[in-house]
């Protein structure tokens, strides 16, 4: 049986593996991973737009891994609309690289739990096997944050690199082009950075619970008997 320490370290770790398991599903089913500011380029180009007047042209928009909505101000007020990533929106996007993010954190997903499992084992007992011990622990917590990680980095290069926000702005618009003039990450995307850290805690909290803290021995004073002793 593993000791008290080592058990509170390692129910630590499952609770932290299971809260990075829901993290990720949450993440990914909040369609807020991007928030931005668009404007109506055409609309504004149309009418000569200045400074003071463009705020009638600029809108928002917001997407996540599956949907997202869009405010499109073109100088006739506000139009909102809504719209899915899949099926159709997808094939404007770069597809490989949308569907790999989305991979990565269901691959992560797996491997939260797996954790999760592997933590509670060693909180219970002492495994026979060293792969179903702390190392294996650490593996599949490495795996998790890893490819959270590489989820994140993903839509990052997407973001940045592929102009997703840009794309998605201008899917099926014949007239208007949009174009961004911010763009913000928000909470799914940190809460997956979040997923990641907790990993990385965990990978802490095995490595504490593999070190072997000397024990405080306390000596036991002699107790000298003399002949008075006896006779009493």
């Amino acid at each position: 049986m593993p000791g008290c320490f080592k058990k509170t370290l390692f129910a630590l770790a499952s609770l932290i593996s299971f809260v990075s398991f829901i993290l990720i599903v949450v993440a990914m089913g909040i369609p807020k991973w991007m928030t931005g500011k668009i404007l109506c380029k055409t609309g504004a180009d149309l009418v000569n737009a200045t400074d003071p007047e463009l705020v009638k042209f600029i809108g928002e928009i917001y997407y996540g891994l599956f949907r997202g909505g869009k405010v499109r101000q073109c100088g006739l007020g506000g139009r909102r609309s809504k719209f899915t990533i899949f099926p159709h929106m997808v094939k404007k996007l770069n597809t490989g690289l949308h569907v790999m993010i989305i991979l990565f954190l269901c691959v992560a997903i797996f491997f939260s739990l797996v954790s999760f499992g592997f933590c509670i084992l060693n909180a219970i007992k002492v495994p026979y096997r060293a792969i179903n011990g702390p190392a294996g622990a650490c593996l599949w917590n490495f795996l998790a944050g890893g490819f959270v990680v590489l989820g994140v980095t993903s839509f990052m290069a997407a973001v940045k690199l592929h102009h997703l926000t840009e794309r998605i702005a201008n899917f099926r618009e014949n007239v208007f082009r949009f174009v961004i003039l911010e763009e913000r990450f928000e909470d799914s995307f940190w809460i997956c950075v979040a997923s990641a850290t907790a990993h990385a805690v965990n990978l802490l909290l095995i490595a504490i619970s593999g070190i072997h803290f000397p024990k405080i021995k306390t000596k036991t004073e002699e107790v000298n008997v003399t002949a008075e002793d006896i006779m009493y």
